[in-house]
């Protein structure tokens, strides 16, 4: 498919809060609120795309939007092609690193770059790759964070309203029997057939890591994600030699490097990059690739808008993480059917504003 002309016009950046109709609670602190910063890109043609980056603190939203304004100033009037405009913007980031938030902003420019071509194509993102459009299963990976196993057990089995039939439980309660009587309780509560992925956000400390995965063997657990400090690969592989159950890792990686680097050792089983931080769709795409050639299978993490059009088009798709956090502000928010993620026929990337709910929850 031959991808439109486009001229960048313009960026802007909106930061708004979003109320989570269930909290978050991880090891490292419990979110309640999303701290988003809206990405719009403007083309000299018209079409225009769109994206978001997770920023945990409204502090970090609102501190990117000059950033995003002087990026804007740099990059406009270039034909929009993804692959050049990411080279410019690494070179543009170059003296203070194409880290941390920088690299959400990056990303976010490159995902709704591509945002604009598949609109400007009118297809979705997804045909635009390459994909033919199927539904994707899903897990539910809101709430059921650090709470009590009964209302673990509770929240787990409202979150399969809807047909899912996997969720996410975050584990790292300080102490290993706690954890452990919280996903019996789970476990316990949800049907054989339901899957459960756990989440330890690298709670714990090196020499505690392996033997509590290898003591949730036989709990029946899908996978065990981030058990320790997510860039210490050499702990990881160790921990995946040792633990029957496969190990989930990803959603750290800040571009090629790291993923390549945990690949090369063995550090997990799966892998699971974030949009905002492995380089948007450009970054995703190459991402695919090295997986592929390690024949290891890749799941999404956060972003399930776009995330979904990616997967459509990545070799050894796996699942697609769903979270609603920014769907209060869509127009037209992904839809889950049986426990599958249905993409909209509209073209673009999943990813159109309701003015009115920007307006709502945008911060001061």
């Amino acid at each position: 498919m031959a991808l439109p002309a486009l001229t960048l016009r313009a960026l802007t950046a909106t930061p708004v809060d979003v109320p989570m109709r269930r909290p978050l609670g991880t090891s490292a602190r419990t979110i309640d609120r999303a701290s988003l910063l809206l990405v719009d890109l403007a083309t000299e043609e018209g079409p225009t795309g769109h994206a978001y980056a997770f920023c945990y603190l409204p502090s970090i939203a609102r501190g990117l939007v000059p950033i995003v304004a002087e990026l804007g100033e740099s990059l406009a009037g270039l034909p929009l092609n993804p692959v050049d405009i990411a080279q410019r913007m690494k070179r543009h980031f170059k003296l203070p690193g194409l880290a941390g938030p920088l690299t959400m902003v990056a990303s976010s420019v490159d995902t709704a770059a591509w945002g604009a071509m598949a609109t400007a194509a009118g297809v979705p993102l997804a045909t635009l790759l390459g994909a033919a459009p199927r539904p994707l299963p899903a897990y539910n990976s809101n709430g059921l964070g650090i709470m009590s196993p009964e209302a673990a057990a509770d929240e787990a089995e409202a979150l399969l309203e809807g047909g899912f039939r996997a969720v996410k439980l975050r584990l790292g309660r300080g102490a290993f029997e706690k954890d452990l009587a919280v996903v019996r309780a789970v476990r316990r509560r949800l049907p054989a057939s339901i899957h459960l992925m756990v989440d330890f956000n690298q709670a714990l400390a090196p020499a505690d890591a392996s033997w509590q995965c290898q003591a949730l063997d036989d709990e029946g657990l899908y996978w065990i994600e981030e058990p320790t400090r997510h860039d210490d690969y050499a702990q990881l592989s160790r921990i995946a030699a040792a633990v029957r159950t496969p190990i989930q890792i990803g959603e750290n990686f800040t571009g090629l490097e790291p993923m390549a680097a945990a690949l090369a050792v063995q550090a997990c089983d799966l892998v699971m990059p974030d949009l905002d931080r492995i380089g948007g769709v450009t970054g995703w795409q190459r991402a695919a690739g090295l997986a592929e050639a390690h024949h290891c299978l890749v799941s999404s993490h956060l972003f399930p808008e776009v995330s979904a059009h990616l997967l459509m088009a990545t070799p050894g798709a796996h699942w697609l993480e769903y979270v609603d956090w920014a769907e209060p502000l869509l127009v037209e928010p992904l839809q889950i059917v049986d426990g599958m993620a249905v993409l909209p026929s509209t073209p673009g990337n999943g990813i159109a504003w309701d003015p009115a709910a920007v307006a709502r929850y945008r911060l001061s």
